[in-house]
């Protein structure tokens, strides 16, 4: 695979969810017009607007996607999921990263690394 996927965590409920979610998808986008793919478990805002489930119901679903990613994009402020999501990455020693200019140096390796050249 030439591009990574790339988990984009950060607050959902604090600081107002709309606002949250349109910053997650501001980020996807980002993240995917620099070659990555990412994951922004912040859509499943629209899913729980229609079908609501528990905190554990989204940690645990939020985390099999987390497991298969590559990297973590942190975004500002605060939040327990973002934390919890955070520590598990260092668990599963998934790089996290808070900078674009730190993503895209990230993003070069990974592609030096497969030898795929843009």
């Amino acid at each position: 695979m030439s591009s990574p996927r790339v988990y984009i965590m950060g607050p959902y409920t604090k600081g107002g969810q709309a606002r949250n979610v349109r910053k997650a998808i501001e980020s996807a986008d980002l993240i995917s017009d620099l070659g990555g793919i990412p994951f922004a478990p912040h859509l499943c805002h629209f899913w729980e607007l229609l079908y609501p489930h528990d905190y554990e119901f989204w940690m645990e679903y939020t985390f099999s996607w987390l497991e298969i990613c590559d990297a973590a994009y942190r975004l500002p402020g605060k939040s327990e999921g973002a934390d919890r999501e955070e520590r598990r990455c260092d668990e599963l020693k998934i790089p996290v990263f808070r900078t674009t200019p730190a993503f895209m140096k990230f993003l070069d390796d990974w592609r030096n690394s497969r030898g795929y050249y843009a």
